[in-house]
C-alpha cells in the first residue's frame, strides 16, 4: 500500500484517481523475481523473463503499460514489453555500486495500469575478476640495521583490489627469500597486515642492499597479481630497537570532527641515548582513503583528524603507526579507530560530464558540464537546491530529476576573460540547511581572431652609409592578443626591387625576433633610401597578418674626396695656362673644376691657393675655384709659373685634392716653347763641368789608393795572424764588426754603396754623387720636347762577386762613375 501512496504522491492532477484504484484494485504487493547476472555485461544482455516468472503473458504488459521504477538515479535494467524480458540498459560496475559489500543487489519496481500491479525485481550483481591487485606504491624503501636479530619484522604495504570473494586477493609471495619471509594476518576490518621476517642476519660489508619483489595474487580466472619492489639499505648497527608502550591502540571519534582533533597518542621507548634513541613516528603503509583521514606527528606520536570522517562511508580504520630510530630499527604499533555515527548528511554533487575547455567562438547556449545532486536525507532534509554564480556569462538548467546542466548565457571573449571560476552549490531544505558546494575551472580556449598588430603602421630609421654587413637596423615589433600557437609571430620580408635590386640583397629581417640587419654595406652615392614592407604572420589556422611599412634613410658620410675635373692632369705632357703680359688685375687665367660625389655639406667644395711661384701674382676664388691675377702682369715676371690649389670639402673630417697648374706667363706662343724646352750652353756650365770632373777624379783616385793599401793590410795581418794560429791549439773566432759582412771569409766590407749620375732638367751642369747604403730616385725631365718622365734606379753591391771582391768593387765603382761622366759630356 506504501508502494502505491508513493506512485499517486508523483502523480500529479491525477492524484485522486490513482488513489481510488489503488483502495479498489490494489491491497498490496503482487509478487516479486529474483535474477543474478555478472557484472560488465554488454548493453542488450538478456537478464530474465518476468513475464513468464511473474505469471503474466506478453499482453498484459502491453495492455497495462507495464514499467520500471527505480529510486536511484541510475537505470540499469530496462524492460522489454514486447517480448517481456529484462535486458541490461547501462554498464552495471559492481565495485562502482557496492564497493566491497557482498552480496550485492540493487531492486526496482514494475507497476501495471488498469488494474494497477506492483512487482519487485531483485537484481543482483555476481563479481567477475576485472581487476588486478594493485599497490599504492611502485617502490618501497626499507632501511635495516646489518645487526638486526632473526625474527625482527618489518610491516609492509598491503595491495588492495575492488573485487570479492576468490576474485579478491587471496595470497603474498615474496622473491627472492634468502633473508626473508613473508607472514600475512588478517585484519578485523577485513584486510591483511603483511610483515617481513627476517630470517638470516644481514651484512653490511658483503652486500648493502638488496632488491625484493612482493607479489599480491587473486583466486580468479584467470589470475591476476600486482608487484611492488622493495628496495633495502643496510645500515651499520643499531642494536636497540624502538619498543611500543601497548601493541594495540583502541579510540573513538566522531565522524565530521574537525580537522586537527586528536583521536589518541602512541608510544613508544628506545633503550639507546642520542640520535639512536630518539624515536618518530609515521604510516609508511596506509590505504589512500585513510591517509587523507588521519595523519600522525613526526615527534610526539599523536594521531589527529586530517579529513573529513563519514560513518556511512567508513565505520573503522585500522592504522599501522612506526616507531623508528635513526638507525633503522622499528617497532609497529597498531591503532583501530572506531568512527562514533552522526546525522551530518549534506547534499552531494558528482560531476557527471563535464568540458573543462571551451572554444570562445561557442554559440550561447553551448553545455559544459552535466551534474547530479543527490541527499541521502529524507523528507524536507533531502530536497535539494542547486545553483551557480551569478558573475559569470553561464546559467544551470534542470534536466531529468536530480540532474542539472551548467550552459553558456552568451558570447565568450577568450582576450577578455581567458577563464572562469564556476562555483555550483546545493543546499537542502532542513532546519538549519546543509549546503555543498563545488569549484569548476573552465579555460576559454583561443581562436585565431586576432590579427599581430605592429606598434605603428610605419618605420623609419636612418643608417650612416659604408656600415658594416650584418649591422642591426633596429627591431621592429607586433604583438597578438591570441595565445599559444595563435600569438606565435613570425616576420616575414615582401620581396621587391629597389633600382633594380632585389630588397632581400640589401635588408634582411628575422623571422623570429623581426630584427632587421643590413645584408650589406650600404653606399648613399647609389642609393639613398630604401622602402619595404614586412609582414607579421601568426601561427593560427588559418594565419592572420598585418603588414608594416619600413623606409631606411641613408645618411651621407664623407667617405669620397673631391674629384678634379680641369686641368687634367696627365703624365705625359705638360699642359700650361698662358697669360699675356698687358693682362690687368683680376684677369682670368683658368678656372679648378671639381666636384665630390658625396652630398650636403659633404659636397660644399673650397679652393685656396697651397704653393706658387709667385704668390703676390695670382689669387684662386674661394667658392668658384677661378684662378686670377692681383695686380699688373709685369715684364719682370718669370715666363714659367707653377701654382698648387687644393680643394678640400666641408666634411668631418675633410676630404681634399691638389691640382698643379702651370702658368706660362708669355704673349706668343713660341716664346712659351723656347722657355719649356731651350736650354743654353755658355760658358760657366763648361767651366763648372770641368771643375766638377777634375774633382771627382781626385776623389776616385783617392778612394782607389786607399783600397790598395787597406787590402794590402789585411793581407798582411791575416798572414801574421795565421803564423800565430799555426802554433796554437786554440780555436780561431773571427770577428765582424757591425754592418759589415763576411765575403768568402777574405774580407769585411759595408753592405752598400752606390754611386749615382744624375742630370738636371733646366741646364748642363751634370751632377755626380757618391751615396749611402740603399737607393734614390730622380726624376729627370727629358729637354727633347717629349715631356715625359723617366724614373732611374741605381743599386750595385760590392758582394755581388765571389772572387777578390773588395778589389773587383772598387774597380766596378770607378768604371760605372766614369762611364756616366762621359755620357754626360757626350
Amino acid at each position: 500500500m506504501m508502494s502505491c501512496l508513493w506512485i499517486t504522491a508523483r502523480g500529479g492532477r491525477w492524484q485522486a484517481l490513482f488513489v481510488t484504484l489503488c483502495l479498489l484494485k490494489l491491497s498490496s504487493v503482487s509478487g516479486q523475481a529474483r535474477y543474478s547476472v555478472p557484472e560488465e555485461q554488454a548493453e542488450g544482455s538478456f537478464v530474465g523473463n518476468i513475464a513468464r516468472d511473474l505469471g503474466l503473458d506478453v499482453a498484459r504488459l502491453i495492455s497495462g503499460k507495464a514499467r520500471i521504477i527505480t529510486k536511484g538515479s541510475r537505470q540499469y535494467v530496462d524492460l522489454n514489453r514486447d517480448k517481456g524480458t529484462l535486458v541490461i540498459k547501462e554498464r552495471i560496475d559492481r565495485e562502482e555500486l557496492c564497493g566491497k559489500t557482498t552480496p550485492c543487489s540493487f531492486s526496482f519496481e514494475v507497476i501495471l495500469e488498469n488494474p494497477i500491479q506492483l512487482y519487485r525485481v531483485t537484481v543482483e550483481v555476481i563479481d567477475i575478476n576485472d581487476n588486478s591487485p594493485s599497490f599504492p606504491k611502485e617502490e618501497i624503501g626499507l632501511k635495516i640495521v646489518e645487526n638486526a636479530a632473526a625474527g625482527t619484522r618489518f610491516s609492509l604495504v598491503s595491495a588492495d583490489d575492488p573485487d570479492v570473494g576468490i576474485n579478491d586477493i587471496q595470497k603474498y609471495m615474496l622473491k627472492p627469500s634468502d633473508h626473508f619471509k613473508l607472514e600475512v594476518q588478517s585484519q578485523s576490518d577485513g584486510g591483511k597486515f603483511i610483515e617481513m621476517v627476517l630470517q638470516t642476519p644481514l651484512d653490511r660489508e658483503n652486500e648493502e642492499t638488496h632488491s625484493l619483489v612482493l607479489i599480491a595474487s587473486d583466486g580468479g580466472e584467470p589470475h591476476r597479481s600486482g608487484t611492488v619492489r622493495i628496495h633495502i639499505t643496510v645500515l651499520d648497527a643499531n642494536d636497540n630497537a624502538p619498543v611500543c608502550s601497548q601493541p594495540v591502540y583502541k579510540a573513538d571519534v566522531k565522524e565530521n570532527s574537525p580537522e586537527g582533533t586528536v583521536v589518541t597518542t602512541v608510544g613508544a621507548n628506545d633503550a639507546d641515548k642520542g640520535v639512536n634513541g630518539e624515536v618518530t613516528y609515521s604510516i609508511p603503509h596506509l590505504a589512500k582513503v585513510a591517509k587523507q583521514r588521519f595523519e600522525v606527528n613526526v615527534k610526539t606520536g599523536e594521531i589527529k583528524v586530517a579529513g573529513n570522517l563519514d560513518f556511512e562511508k567508513s565505520k573503522i580504520y585500522q592504522l599501522n603507526i612506526q616507531a623508528s630510530d635513526h638507525g633503522g630499527y622499528s617497532d609497529t604499533c597498531k591503532v583501530i579507530i572506531q568512527i562514533i555515527d552522526e546525522n551530518d548528511n549534506i547534499p552531494s554533487i558528482q560531476l557527471m560530464s563535464f568540458s573543462n575547455s571551451i572554444s570562445e567562438d561557442s554559440p550561447p547556449g553551448t553545455t559544459i558540464a552535466v551534474i547530479n545532486v543527490d541527499d541521502e536525507d529524507s523528507d524536507g532534509n533531502g530536497v535539494v537546491k542547486c545553483s551557480i554564480n551569478s558573475d559569470i556569462p553561464f546559467k544551470i538548467e534542470s534536466s531529468l530529476t536530480g540532474y542539472y546542466t551548467i550552459v553558456t548565457e552568451d558570447f565568450l571573449d577568450r582576450e577578455s576573460i581567458p577563464e572562469y571560476n564556476i562555483t555550483i552549490t546545493v543546499s537542502d531544505q532542513g532546519s538549519p540547511p546543509l549546503t555543498s558546494s563545488k569549484n569548476i575551472n573552465v579555460k576559454v580556449s583561443d581562436v585565431n581572431d586576432s590579427p599581430p598588430r605592429f606598434d605603428q603602421s610605419e618605420y623609419s630609421k636612418t643608417v650612416p652609409e659604408n656600415n658594416s654587413p650584418g649591422f642591426s637596423v633596429f627591431t621592429l615589433s607586433a604583438s597578438d592578443a591570441d595565445w599559444g600557437q595563435n600569438a606565435r609571430i613570425s616576420y616575414f620580408l615582401e620581396e621587391k626591387e629597389i633600382n633594380g635590386a632585389a630588397v632581400s640583397s640589401l635588408v634582411s629581417v628575422n623571422s623570429e625576433n623581426g630584427v632587421i640587419h643590413a645584408v650589406r654595406s650600404f653606399d648613399y652615392e647609389q642609393i639613398k633610401w630604401i622602402e619595404f614592407n614586412v609582414t607579421a604572420r601568426d601561427a593560427g589556422s588559418p594565419p592572420l597578418s598585418s603588414v608594416a611599412t619600413v623606409k631606411i634613410l641613408i645618411q651621407d658620410q664623407n667617405d669620397n674626396p673631391p674629384q678634379v675635373l680641369y686641368p687634367v692632369q696627365t703624365g705625359g705632357s705638360l699642359v700650361a695656362e698662358m697669360v699675356p703680359r698687358s693682362a690687368d688685375v683680376s684677369y682670368l687665367v683658368t678656372k679648378v673644376v671639381a666636384v665630390d660625389v658625396d652630398s650636403g655639406q659633404n659636397a660644399w667644395l673650397s679652393y685656396k691657393l697651397q704653393k706658387a711661384t709667385d704668390r703676390a701674382l695670382f689669387e684662386v676664388g674661394l667658392q668658384n675655384g677661378e684662378i686670377r691675377t692681383i695686380r699688373q702682369v709685369t715684364d719682370k715676371d718669370a715666363v714659367k709659373q707653377r701654382l698648387t690649389v687644393i680643394v678640400e670639402d666641408n666634411g668631418q673630417p675633410s676630404r681634399s685634392a691638389t691640382v698643379i697648374v702651370n702658368v706660362a706667363v708669355a704673349d706668343s706662343f713660341p716664346e712659351v716653347l723656347s722657355e719649356f724646352t731651350d736650354f743654353t750652353h755658355d760658358k760657366e756650365y763648361n767651366d763648372n763641368l770641368t771643375f766638377y770632373l777634375v774633382l771627382a777624379l781626385a776623389v776616385v783616385s783617392f778612394l782607389f789608393i786607399t783600397c790598395l793599401v787597406v787590402i794590402i793590410s789585411v793581407k798582411i795581418y791575416r798572414w801574421r795572424q795565421s803564423r800565430i794560429m799555426f802554433h796554437s791549439n786554440l780555436p780561431v773566432i773571427p770577428y765582424y764588426p757591425p754592418r759589415y759582412s763576411d765575403t768568402l771569409g777574405t774580407g769585411t766590407l759595408q753592405h752598400v754603396y752606390n754611386y749615382e749620375v744624375c742630370r738636371t732638367t733646366d741646364s748642363r751642369k751634370s751632377d755626380c754623387k757618391f751615396g749611402t747604403a740603399g737607393s734614390q730616385n730622380v726624376l729627370i725631365m727629358d729637354p727633347s720636347a717629349t715631356g715625359t718622365m723617366q724614373r732611374i734606379q741605381s743599386e750595385k753591391s760590392i758582394l755581388d762577386e765571389p772572387d777578390s771582391p773588395l778589389e773587383v768593387s772598387c774597380n766596378m765603382q770607378i768604371i760605372y762613375f766614369f762611364e756616366h761622366c762621359f755620357f754626360e759630356l757626350n
